[in-house]
């Protein structure tokens, strides 16, 4: 009996030399890393089309500032002057910068949303400018801003507020009000950060914002209250911004609220900013 032996071959296994990964692997020269500006934009836009795809975030912006405007002109508006049209020509300008600061916050509640999702350790593994996430986040919030004044301006003009600045006046009190929530935003973009939750910096957000606009010349004139309420009405930021939105609507000037109101500003930018930058790269 013949016995058959059988040898089998190993696998050949093929190994690509370095010259021909590197073709299909780079066929074309490297992109270019973005700018700094060109990812922040970038994000920036990514936060409108969230706003298209969830239309229901411009609630806050479009049916609550007409809820304001509408309650405050007739609730308040025969009791604190001869009429509510007489009341809306002083209470306009402030009601706006009420509405538009107070929607700041949901800068810091998207934020804290995002981080708890996942989604910016992704943002963060990018070969791009790592801040760009945060600056374009508020560069999207900035259209929220001129929505919300815009929807505002359109309601008082329809209930008889007349600018006396005329549109110059109106475009130079936006403006006004949207450097200051852009640089008000970074605080809440800091508050994302360090709190665990988006309620946590919703309620953080509420004990902050509601004395600053309450206690502010929005409603009244400030020398109809007690002085020592005037002593912090006066040096509170609010005030300033709505000094000075005031006045240019009403086609007069007043440096040192604006004055004021730029170093607010930018003092807001320079500190909480600069924590904000440094909790993000350390998170």
């Amino acid at each position: 009996m013949s016995e058959t032996t059988t040898t089998e071959r190993a696998p050949s296994v093929y190994v690509p030399s370095a010259e021909a990964l590197a073709t299909v692997l780079a066929p074309g020269a490297r992109p270019r890393r973005p700018s700094a500006l060109g990812a922040s934009l970038t994000f920036g836009w990514r936060a409108l089309l969230k706003i298209k795809h969830v239309p229901e975030q411009l609630f806050d912006v479009t049916a609550f500032p007409i809820i304001m405007v509408l309650m405050f002109t007739y609730l308040f508006g025969g009791a604190l002057a001869d009429s509510p049209r007489d009341y809306l020509q002083f209470f306009l300008p402030g009601i706006m910068v009420t509405s538009v600061v107070m929607i700041t916050m949901y800068t810091g509640i998207g934020l804290n949303t995002d981080i708890e999702k996942g989604i910016f350790d992704r943002f963060r593994t990018l070969p791009v400018w790592r801040p760009a996430a945060l600056v374009g986040m508020i560069f999207g919030d900035v259209l929220r801003y001129i929505l919300a004044a815009l929807v505002i301006l359109g309601v008082g003009l329809a209930l008889g507020f007349r600018p006396d600045g005329g549109v110059a006046g109106v475009a130079a009190g936006i403006g006004l009000l949207v450097v200051f929530s852009f640089a008000f935003s970074w605080v809440w973009t800091f508050f994302g950060l360090i709190l665990r939750s988006e309620k946590s910096v919703m309620g953080v957000s509420m004990m902050v914002l509601f004395p600053l606009t309450f206690l502010s010349n929005v409603f009244v004139e400030p020398s109809t209250m007690p002085g020592w309420l005037q002593a912090f009405v006066k040096v509170n930021p609010v005030t300033q911004l709505v000094a000075s939105v005031r006045a240019v609507m009403a086609g007069e000037s007043d440096p040192s609220a604006t004055m004021w109101l730029l170093a607010w500003s930018v003092g807001f930018v320079l500190v909480f900013g600069t924590l904000t930058m440094y909790k993000y790269n350390r998170r």
